[in-house]
């Protein structure tokens, strides 16, 4: 639907009830319904389409701090996966219907043809402070049920992200090959790999779109698979290189993920990014563990301690690897300066390493991209 069909809404009441027994009353905006999930904050200031369809995003409530949401639309280009994957969206305030000359939705629009529940109208940054107090925790949005107390209940009674495979819900069905390159603002789709570039294998374990162009615009030739592949068959395609995604969810509830990660170290070059890098750190006999509230934006600090460089990232994770449960196995080559958790390893001995945030940004800086060059860098260096 273009902007100039836009339908305007009436106003709906909404309500956003927290496990703890805090409840926000607002206005709804997208589709009708009721949903649950984690409730988390994102701090970035632009990039809401592309955070609604990041699948690291699944089984989350987004409340995003920046407070005026919706202005630029919807556009067919900005998607980071085939769809939504997040499970309900909070704003301080929607703005409908948009303003963008790239726009072909409204926001509102777009959330209610996939089903998204959101609301808008609270303060939102009485909801962050509290979830900065407090912890992230699970959520319900209703714009059916306006009894706080049973939304209260239903959010006690979810069983939150600790122990549950999601990978399962947002991984592709069949392996498919990417060629698409990054794209330049005015200018034509850059050309494909050179056939000669190096070979890669990308677990898919929520993957993102951007991912998948910054790994072509290396020069890499890419192949995306299943999460559930095993390493026999990984290693079957010959691959030069073998990249880890992003992903929702613990990483501990993905073992198929990690006793495949282990079998592939030593045997091919191995680069991934935040769940994958969570994996690759389980499987090199690390340990993981649940942050507070978790990092969700585009503005974090990360000090590169191999050059000393400081970065402002994009991130999304609600888990950590804990650097001294690896047992010299790896080493921190990354740390993150606001709270110094682990965001960057290397292996000791084999050519392997992983990041916790998102280089390939979208939305956000583009401080670390320099990071598929060390991939493709240190394949090279490989094959001699």
């Amino acid at each position: 639907m273009s902007s100039s069909t836009h339908q305007v809404h009436p106003a709906r009441p909404a309500i956003l009830a927290l496990a703890d027994g805090t409840v926000f009353h607002g206005t709804a905006f997208g589709a009708d319904g009721e949903t649950g999930g984690e409730v988390v904050f994102n701090t970035a200031m632009t990039g809401y389409q592309e955070i609604l369809t990041d699948p690291s995003y699944h089984g989350q409530l987004v409340a995003m701090t920046y407070p005026e949401i919706g202005n630029v639309g919807v556009n067919a280009e900005d998607v980071e996966s085939r769809r939504p994957f997040v499970s309900g969206f909070i704003v301080k305030e929607y703005w409908d219907p948009p303003s963008n000359w790239r726009a072909a939705q409204s926001l509102g629009d777009y959330m209610a043809a996939h089903g998204l529940v959101g609301i808008t109208g609270i303060d939102t940054r009485a909801l962050v402070r509290h979830l900065r107090s407090h912890g992230a925790q699970e959520g319900v949005i209703s714009t059916v049920d306006l009894d706080p107390s049973r939304l209260i209940e239903q959010a006690r009674a979810r069983p939150g992200l600790v122990g549950r495979d999601l990978v399962a819900d947002v991984t592709c069905a069949e392996p498919y090959g990417w060629t698409e390159p990054p794209w330049q603002l005015g200018q034509a789709p850059g050309t494909p790999p050179a056939a000669d570039g190096p070979f890669i294998v990308a677990y898919d374990f929520g993957i993102k779109y951007n991912i998948l162009r910054s790994l072509v615009g290396a020069g890499c030739r890419v192949r995306v698979v299943p999460a559930s592949t095993s390493a026999a068959d990984v290693l079957a395609a010959r691959p030069d290189g073998v990249f880890l995604s992003n992903g929702p969810g613990d990483p501990d509830a993905v073992p198929y993920a990690r006793e495949q990660v282990a079998a592939l170290v030593g045997e091919v070059p191995i680069f991934g990014i935040c769940l994958g890098h969570q994996i690759l750190g389980l499987a090199l006999g690390g340990r993981t563990f649940k942050l507070k509230f978790g990092h969700h934006g585009a503005n974090h600090p990360v000090l590169d301690l191999t050059t000393q460089k400081v970065e402002i990232t994009s991130q999304n994770h609600g888990f950590a690897v804990d650097v001294d449960s690896l047992r010299g196995d790896a080493e921190l080559t990354h740390v993150n300066l606001n709270d110094r958790t682990v965001e960057g390893l290397t292996h000791t001995r084999a050519p392997v390493f992983s990041v916790q945030y998102h280089p390939e940004a979208s939305p956000g800086p583009h401080d670390a991209d320099y990071l598929f060059r060390r991939f493709v860098d240190m394949i090279a260096r490989e094959r001699g």
